[in-house]
């Protein structure tokens, strides 16, 4: 985002105006944290299953709580309101460069968008979400 500000300086003793223009970039990045196993408990039990599901064109950005990496191609986001969500990556991209976390640069929209916006890993990686899938427990 950029802001122009166009000042007038007028000194006492000069004649002539003069003028400045300040130009101010201001640039927000928020960074998503990798979900942790809970307890040692965790650990020990089998890992969930999940099936993808069709997904939105869109995920809110201030509803994404933290994410997890159990998909070579993709970046699973766990919500607020507890659903998830596998971001899954453009071609040539691969989860693993996404282990400690990531940024995401919001749009004037506030949300995250398949084939408009990138996860930025923590490593300098920046790939472009091909789709969303809604993930559903595997019975």
């Amino acid at each position: 985002m950029f802001h122009s500000v166009l000042l007038l300086l007028l000194a006492p003793d000069a004649d002539p105006t003069q003028w400045a223009q300040l130009t101010i970039e201001q640039r927000v990045i928020i960074r998503v944290p990798m979900a942790r196993a809970r307890g040692l408990e965790r650990k020990v039990e089998k890992p969930t299953e999940w099936k993808e599901r069709k997904g939105p064109k869109c995920i809110a950005i201030r509803s994404i709580r933290g994410a997890s990496i159990t998909s070579p191609r993709g970046v699973d986001l766990i919500l607020a309101d507890g659903h998830r969500y596998r971001a899954h990556l453009e071609r040539g991209c691969r989860s693993v460069g996404f282990y400690a976390g990531f940024y995401v640069e919001p749009s004037r929209d506030g949300s995250l968008c398949s084939r408009r916006d990138e996860l930025q890993s923590r490593n300098g990686m920046a790939c472009v979400v091909d789709s969303f899938k809604r993930l559903v427990e595997d019975d």
